[in-house]
């Protein structure tokens, strides 16, 4: 086993894509479908994400930065059966298929909590940090992502001594896996054995377990379980639970929509589990009765507001001692919410800090502070295996500024998705991006 000394919980967040754009195509997820057809700012989507990881990186998180999807996927177009040239496949998916070119050129890899599951060290029988990238099969347009994410995880945690990486698991809805947005880790100190918290939405292998019936429940007890055995973890150090379905059926699409959780507190929405007094008792147990959790009354914020503010999908973070939490402006446009907040804030609970960002671009296409970061647990020696390149600094995040203004447009609207310019500015800038980031050659375009 490595060493735990001087363990943190770094956040890796992804980088918003040149074709960052608003098509409606996640199907439960209220304001992705509420905004479809709008127009986008991709250069400001990235340069918001890029504030947001600067300002933490300032406050004193160790944060690190993970490269956007190819797009639009041409290999994706092509095993689809348009054929020509790149200008052909795009004007004959346009024609022919538009949803499909949309789907094709969606950036939704930007939000990297459904990147990959993550198991630290601390918590696996081999002492190696684990990773398996999600296969996010309910969503076409992002089921096509998990073999670049593979690729990108590995050349930002190459080294074999401490780094584990995993195939995703099958491609079908029986093994639906959305990624580190329905798991949380919980600690009493980051580099010593945790709890990890894997929450789904459905069993695959048994209808007779409660299920919703509005929006699809994108992950399932089966993947959950598989992830647990892939990365080697104790049977002592895990607990499962199933979202309530009413929630879901309320648009709440992800756990990490009403629930988040850091070291060894637990901050989540009165109806955010089925069987919620089980659930919780079970992890207060496996955390050796050493456990908080800060339970919002349906009273004091309903659901819907919930959805609408991302509350929930905020960064719940140790900054120097204290407790800070990150959330999207959106929640100070909801009274409800803004005043539970600051309550929270000014009163005796853990949380010390708010701390709020403009991610409008984001919000937009339905994700907050929460779905834009992958946690990853590092010990010392873990943290100087890191790929540098990756990891922000002052130096990095003006170079990235420059990138953004040289290469990004300030508008995409979804007849944009055709033109064979986006294709090629969207190229040149990820093949700069691979240097910028040492990652070598993680893309299609650049194998071929």
């Amino acid at each position: 086993m490595t060493s735990t000394i001087n363990a943190v919980e770094a956040n890796f967040d992804g980088l918003v894509g040149p074709t960052h754009n608003y098509a409606g195509l996640s199907f439960g997820n209220v304001a992705s479908q509420s905004h479809s057809a709008q127009a986008s700012n991709p250069k400001q989507a990235a340069l918001q994400g890029l504030a947001k990881m600067k300002v933490l990186h300032d406050a004193g998180m160790t944060q690190g930065v993970l490269a956007p999807q190819e797009r639009p996927d041409l290999n994706t177009l092509r095993r689809l059966g348009f054929t020509g040239t790149d200008a052909d496949v795009l004007q004959a998916a346009r024609q022919q298929a538009p949803k499909i070119l949309a789907a094709c050129c969606s950036a939704s890899s930007m939000w990297t909590a459904n990147a990959a599951t993550v198991s630290p060290s601390a918590d696996t029988t081999d002492g190696k940090v684990h990773f398996t990238p999600a296969n996010l099969t309910n969503k076409f347009h992002r089921s096509i992502e998990h073999e670049v994410t593979g690729r990108i995880l590995k050349a930002t945690f190459s080294d074999e001594r401490y780094f584990s990486h995993h195939q995703a698991l099958p491609g079908v809805e029986h093994f639906g896996d959305e990624g580190a947005a329905n798991h949380t880790r919980f600690c009493h100190e980051y580099g010593h054995a945790g709890v990890e918290f894997f929450v789904y939405g459905r069993y695959a292998f048994d209808s007779s377990k409660p299920a919703p019936v509005r929006y699809p429940a994108r992950h399932t007890y089966e993947a959950s379980a598989a992830v647990a055995r892939l990365h080697g973890l104790q049977d002592k150090g895990v607990v499962y639970a199933q979202q309530n379905p009413d929630v879901i059926d309320k648009g709440v699409f992800h756990n990490d929509v009403i629930a988040v959780g850091n070291r060894d507190l637990m901050f989540c929405h009165q109806e955010a589990f089925l069987n919620q007094a089980k659930v919780l008792k079970q992890l207060t147990a496996a955390m050796n009765n050493q456990f908080t959790v800060i339970e919002v009354p349906s009273a004091r914020v309903s659901v819907e507001n919930a959805v609408k503010s991302y509350l929930f999908n905020s960064q719940l973070l140790s900054i120097k001692g204290k407790t800070v939490i990150a959330i999207p402006e959106e929640c100070q446009q909801i009274p409800a919410v803004w005043d539970y907040l600051t309550e929270l804030r000014d009163g005796d609970s853990p949380i010390n800090e708010l701390k709020v960002f403009d991610l409008k671009q984001s919000m937009s296409n339905g994700g907050g502070p929460a779905c834009l970061r992958l946690r990853v647990v590092l010990n010392e020696q873990e943290q100087a295996a890191c790929n540098p390149n990756t990891l922000m600094s002052a130096a990095l995040y003006s170079h990235l500024i420059q990138w953004v203004e040289q290469h990004y447009r300030d508008r995409i609207t979804e007849a944009d998705l055709a033109d064979p310019q986006l294709l090629l500015e969207s190229r040149r800038a990820l093949d700069e991006l691979t240097q910028i980031l040492d990652l070598g050659s993680v893309y299609p375009f650049q194998q071929t």
